[in-house]
């Protein structure tokens, strides 16, 4: 085990980089953050912040010579420095786990080999793949394989034609295309398993999203008890068949007739875990300390239904947004990022809201959201 005041290693400088410190921080723990950007949200609290390139070897260097254990805030850091790095000193999770599902085409692979249940796909690798398409995948979704997140680096297509032309502004990179599906909800699941196998999981948590980001998080998700127990089971069983180290996500599709499909994995905290810092006995992020630092895991036992709602880069349209539209509720809390510039689409922080029942936070929390920003009043598509 790594205990209190070791010196912990952060690839990424992103606000899942700076919730981890924030929370290795409060267990007496030092973090370094290698990250290339000055003005990194994580790096700004770091004991250290190494402003280099993921690949920089001399750096890497550095952080393996100074760190007992590294870990990664996102699924796109190289997969190529998590292994140079674990010839070093500990790295959680493993290079091959996240280079598995830090491209689509692998991960929908390894999520069909070892028979979990997903949507019907096809991998588009070139032009030629196109041609020998399966009329009933669409109209679907074609995704780029690498390097996509909140709705970048994907279109939407009726046709064969539409297809064609998306691939083709997609810089005709290898693509996963996915059959549009009529959806009930979106759930998601988040688990920590440690490097003696123990695994244990966040309750369900159901996600909504506005122009393919993550909007509002609802916990627990009204969904059939059953089904939320088979989400978790799902995404425990992802977790051992990667042989991960680590905290991550498996994000599911629940289809109009209640069938429960995989998505995606995400190797790291999620966005819709956040509600654990407030609502959980133990948070993803303390979480994420203990796997690295080979700790027992901790409760994830939910204390309170609670409801997350992102706040992007809209929020600051007209000025510095009215804090006291969340801070007057004493149920509210509000999580601000670091973020130096707001853009719209950007996630600049979040806020949650707790309540006796799920559907009393959420109107609480609309309710907040509405004379934040109005602009986002509508329920999302």
């Amino acid at each position: 085990m790594i205990f209190p005041d070791a010196m912990l290693g952060m690839l990424g400088g992103g606000q899942l980089g700076r919730m981890f410190t924030l929370a290795a921080h409060s267990m007496g723990y030092r973090v370094t953050v290698l990250d290339p950007d000055f003005l990194s949200p994580a790096g700004a609290i770091a004991d250290v912040h190494l402003k280099a390139a993921y690949q920089d070897r001399e750096e890497l260097g550095r952080l393996a010579e100074t760190c007992l254990a590294v870990t990664t805030e996102f699924e796109n850091v190289p997969a190529e420095s998590l292994r140079w790095l674990a010839a070093h000193c500990a790295v959680r999770p493993a290079g091959e786990a996240v280079a598995v599902v830090q491209d689509r085409i692998r991960e929908k692979r390894f999520l069909q080999a070892n028979g979990f249940p997903l949507g019907a796909f096809a991998v588009i690798e070139s032009e030629a793949d196109l041609g020998k398409l399966d009329a009933s995948l669409l109209p679907g979704i074609l995704k780029r394989a690498r390097f996509g997140y909140d709705g970048k680096g994907q279109a939407a297509v009726e046709t064969l034609e539409e297809a064609r032309a998306a691939f083709a502004a997609l810089g005709a990179e290898p693509c996963v295309l996915e059959r549009r599906l009529a959806l009930w909800c979106e759930v998601s699941v988040v688990v920590a398993r440690g490097a003696d196998g123990q695994a244990v999981s966040f309750p369900v948590a159901e996600n909504r999203h506005r122009n393919g980001i993550l909007d509002v998080t609802i916990v627990p998700a009204t969904v059939p008890g059953e089904l939320a127990r088979k989400a978790e089971r799902i995404a425990v069983e992802a977790a051992e068949r990667l042989g991960y180290c680590g905290v991550l996500a498996v994000e599911f599709f629940v289809t109009a007739d209640r069938q429960l499909l995989a998505n995606e994995i995400a190797p790291r905290p999620h966005n819709s875990g956040h509600y654990t810092i407030d609502a959980c006995v133990t948070s993803q992020f303390e979480q994420q300390v203990r796997t690295l630092c080979g700790l027992p895991l901790g409760d994830p036992r939910l204390l309170s239904p609670i409801v997350m709602v992102n706040l992007l880069g809209e929020a600051w349209k007209r000025g510095e947004p009215a804090w006291d539209v969340v801070l007057k509720h004493p149920d509210a809390k509000l999580h601000l990022y670091g973020k130096h510039e707001a853009r719209p689409g950007r996630k600049m922080g979040h806020f949650t809201v707790l309540g006796s029942t799920a559907e009393a936070a959420l109107d609480r929390a609309l309710a907040i959201r509405a004379t934040l920003c109005p602009e986002l009043a509508l329920e999302p598509a």
